[in-house]
């Protein structure tokens, strides 16, 4: 077997502003060990170094001249507009970079404008390709520079403007980490057993463990998705990215809070991927009737009403019942999406409730409103895709024995089960 390479990450950066401190990071980074090609996504100025990669290349990936983007100042719209192209060039090379094995991970520093450019090269990586970002943001509100991703973020506690004792400390923190990342690659390829995708929610949590047991003991590996938008989101992903075998979805809520404006959204496409990608899918309308929002003064007033159930899951979370207009509708969308797949698909109903909100006595327990949403189901659904129905809560171990009996079944329908581990 040949030695591997000496691993190498890509530093992707705004030269012209920060030049000092990615050639102080480059260095580190090289102390360590490990090689780098610098990125250079400046728009301002010229680089005190010469870059790897240029500019002007960069520009040129997105399909724009550097020239035209060098109007951009401070506080313009066109700065905005040199941002984004530059972050679209960047995602391009990286990719290409990546694709090609000549880098093993990518790392940039910056403020506001230079972690704009950085995170969308980031964020369009794998899960599981090392990706740090050392960034004056950190410490707010990160949520439009990491998405679903697994990027790592540092704060530097200063501004990322020159070098001094505070700062070495921080970027070679960072530096080593990254090095230390990319060195010591741990490999999932070992892990030979399919995986699962399972989606879960506080109100599912009962019968999603129960079924995350009996899919274990099938021989298959699962991986399970807090569904709270941005679970769902990243499930979507990984499985277009080809790195999930199977779903068993029994969490959809996610399509409740999209259609009605809830707090976790699951985005349009939440419930498309594993159709698209023909993987077998076992779907549920598990927490469909569930309607999150935020803390209890945050529900809206067309939701405040007396007609609809509250309940406070939380401080920071509480949630209202779909009503029967909304039940329908839900029924509607779901079966759509799932009508849509190539692959082995079923569907299974809990005649017995969607969550525990709706055992004997809970607060949400409606079964006329749920029977409204199954019979849209019924009459939307393809006639060729199973459709299963068990008079049991989601949560029973009734209802859990025949999602894994239908997942058995849709499996099998393409592949084999996998051989079990010894011992399991």
């Amino acid at each position: 077997m040949e030695p591997r390479r000496t691993p190498c990450v890509a530093l992707v950066g705004t030269l012209d502003t920060k030049g000092r401190e990615y050639a102080f990071v480059r260095e580190r980074l090289r102390d360590a060990g490990v090689e780098a090609i610098v990125i250079d996504v400046g728009v301002l100025g010229e680089p005190p170094f010469v870059p790897d990669v240029t500019a002007t290349d960069v520009a040129r990936a997105a399909g724009v001249n550097l020239a035209d983007l060098r109007f951009a100042r401070e506080g313009s719209d066109t700065r905005a507009v040199a941002l984004a192209a530059m972050g679209k060039g960047a995602i391009v090379i990286v990719g290409d970079l990546l694709a090609s094995g000549a880098i093993d991970g990518v790392m940039g520093l910056g403020g506001s404008g230079g972690s704009t450019v950085v995170s969308d090269a980031l964020r369009s990586l794998p899960v599981g390709v090392p990706k740090l970002l050392v960034s004056t943001m950190a410490a707010g509100d990160v949520r439009g520079f990491v998405g679903i991703s697994d990027m790592t973020l540092v704060h530097p506690v200063t501004d990322v403007a020159g070098l001094n004792r505070v700062s070495r400390r921080v970027l070679a923190n960072a530096a080593h980490a990254m090095a230390g990342m990319v060195r010591f690659h741990y490999d999932t390829a070992a892990a030979s057993a399919p995986l699962v995708a399972i989606t879960m929610f506080g109100v599912t949590t009962p019968g999603v463990l129960a079924i995350q047991d009996g899919v274990e003991a099938m021989g298959f590996e699962t991986i399970v998705f807090h569904a709270v938008g941005s679970g769902g989101r990243a499930m979507e992903e990984m499985i277009d990215h080809g790195l999930i075998d199977a779903v068993i979805d029994v969490t959809t809520s996610e399509l409740t809070d999209e259609l009605l404006g809830g707090i976790f959204p699951g985005g349009p496409h939440r419930l498309e991927a594993a159709g698209r990608m023909g993987i077998p899918q076992v779907v549920v309308p598990g927490a469909l009737e569930v309607l999150n929002f935020g803390a209890r003064e945050s529900v809206p007033a067309r939701f405040d009403v007396p007609e609809r159930p509250l309940v406070i899951h939380n401080p920071s979370v509480c949630a209202v019942r779909t009503n029967r207009e909304e039940s329908v509708q839900l029924g509607a969308i779901l079966a759509a999406k799932v009508n849509a797949a190539v692959g082995p698909s079923a569907v299974v109903l809990p005649l017995g409730g969607l969550s525990k909100y709706e055992l004997p006595g809970g607060p949400f327990r409606n079964l006329d409103l749920d029977e409204a949403l199954f019979a849209e189901i019924r009459a939307t659904l393809r006639p060729d895709i199973v459709l299963r129905e068990v008079d049991a809560n989601v949560n029973d171990q009734a209802f859990v024995d025949a999602v894994l009996d239908v997942f058995r079944e849709r499996w099998t329908c393409v592949r084999p089960l996998p051989a079990k581990k010894e011992g399991a």
